[in-house]
């Protein structure tokens, strides 16, 4: 049987904070400034993790090479505290319905819209072209 308990621990160094966008898209160099400057303050390391979808793609999933282009500039341009990304994607575009008895087409995702394979490696090249 379980217990309630409180503990207190050192907490986790390896900690980021993800952007994937709220109202607007949240991926800029400012709103990356803008949250290093918030963890440096809590004294926290500043480290994010930028989401290229969901809101920061305005749930156009075929917009995540935009997010992606800026964050590589950023990065190119000496930004240190991007740590990561995230990237919907799937072997093959888009999405399907899944459906009772219908057959799934093989590489496409059965949940949110995706880019195809090759956009993210585009994205990669890219990346190491700047």
């Amino acid at each position: 049987m379980g217990h309630s308990a409180i503990v207190n621990t050192s907490g986790n160094g390896d900690c980021h904070i993800i952007l994937r966008g709220g109202k607007e898209p949240n991926y800029s160099a400012k709103h990356v400034a803008e949250v290093k400057e918030g963890l440096n303050k809590a004294g926290l390391p500043a480290q994010v993790m930028i989401d290229f979808s969901h809101a920061n793609s305005s749930k156009q999933f075929k917009k995540q090479m935009d997010v992606c282009t800026d964050v590589c500039q950023q990065i190119a341009g000496g930004e240190k505290a991007i740590i990561g990304v995230m990237v919907e994607s799937h072997l093959v575009e888009g999405n399907q319905s899944l459906e009772s008895g219908e057959p799934l087409a093989y590489g496409k995702s059965i949940t949110d819209a995706c880019i195809g394979w090759k956009i993210p490696m585009l994205c990669y090249v890219n990346w190491r072209m700047q």
